[in-house]
């Protein structure tokens, strides 16, 4: 089988455009129930805020994938200067079942998250009025997903952005080369209050359990809850248009969806899917003065899909090594 470390898929290069294609086309397949994704079960011991995660999916369609990821996530590792997670993804042919490809690393969790944020975006951005599509985009973490998320706006969204701000408490230096040729106007602060109500896109990337958005958005902003546990209930209370990409998985571990549910009612009935935008245009009747949640819990088949992606540029491209 086909192995592929981190230096191997960043040798192939984040393409996010076929990137967004390939998570496009994931969605269209799990509207038409061409896919199947058991609930991802959490494997905890000791320490509680410690999780490792088993996400197994099939994905039909062009695409015709099957794997598994298997993703640790452990918020103490910062401390001590190592990765918060650490992923492996095996792919088997969809067909037989023989073990395809092995991905030892976990930029293909990265990867996923950005470009299913950044089909979000783009699916927000058409739905807007011409004269409101100029982006002030704000990042609070600066860890590897909100530095890829940094990357994907900028290459995907760069002449619509007005300004970026960006936000982490451990600090952020701009020496790590992802400002140096970024041409986009962008502005570091010690606190995210300092830029929240200017921004029509929040993009929350932490690694902390504390919720600590207290503040409702401003009117017409949209809310990317990629790490799903920093806004306090006052802060999203009165949001009424919620898309998420799977109820059941979302609504649970203490999300913010599963905070909504709890405290104020929030039911499966009363929010959108994936599916729903990309497939059925759900957010041409939102209004441009109101805000949206976006809470993805991260779904296998997205997984799946971006690693089957990576397996075939590198058969393709001659990128990897070949295990017996």
């Amino acid at each position: 089988m086909l192995y592929l470390g981190d230096k191997e898929l960043r040798a192939i290069g984040f393409h996010w455009r076929e990137l967004l294609d390939v998570i496009g086309e994931a969605v269209r397949m799990i509207d038409r129930g061409e896919y199947a994704q058991p609930l991802k079960p959490y494997l905890r011991y000791g320490n509680p805020a410690n999780r490792m995660i088993a996400m197994p999916a099939y994905i039909g369609g062009g695409i015709h994938a099957a794997g598994i990821k298997w993703i640790a996530s452990f918020p103490g590792n910062l401390a001590g200067s190592l990765p918060r997670a650490h992923s492996v993804t095996v792919l088997n042919d969809a067909d037989t079942g023989k073990p395809s490809a092995i991905l030892n690393t976990a930029t293909v969790s990265a990867v996923r998250t950005a470009a299913v944020s950044g089909l979000m975006l783009l699916r927000w951005l058409a739905s807007r009025p011409p004269e409101s599509r100029k982006l002030r985009i704000g990042i609070i973490g600066w860890g590897p997903i909100g530095r890829i998320h940094f990357e994907m706006c900028r290459w995907l969204f760069g002449k619509q952005i007005d300004h970026i701000y960006l936000t982490d408490i451990r600090g952020i230096d701009w020496q790590d080369g992802f400002a140096e040729d970024a041409k986009i106007p962008a502005t570091v602060t010690d606190d995210w209050r300092d830029w929240y109500p200017q921004c029509n896109v929040v993009i929350t990337c932490t690694a902390g359990s504390d919720r600590y958005i207290d503040t409702p958005p401003a009117p017409g902003t949209l809310l990317l809850d990629v790490s799903l546990r920093d806004y306090r209930l006052e802060a999203i209370r009165a949001i009424r248009n919620i898309v998420v990409d799977d109820w059941t998985e979302v609504c649970r571990e203490n999300t913010d969806i599963e905070l909504l549910h709890r405290e104020a009612g929030l039911h499966k009935e009363d929010v959108m899917t994936l599916g729903d935008v990309s497939c059925r245009d759900a957010l041409a009747g939102i209004a441009a003065g109101e805000s949206l949640l976006f809470c993805p819990m991260g779904m296998a088949v997205f997984d799946v899909s971006v690693a089957h992606w990576y397996a075939q540029q590198g058969k393709k491209f001659g990128i990897g090594t070949w295990l017996d």
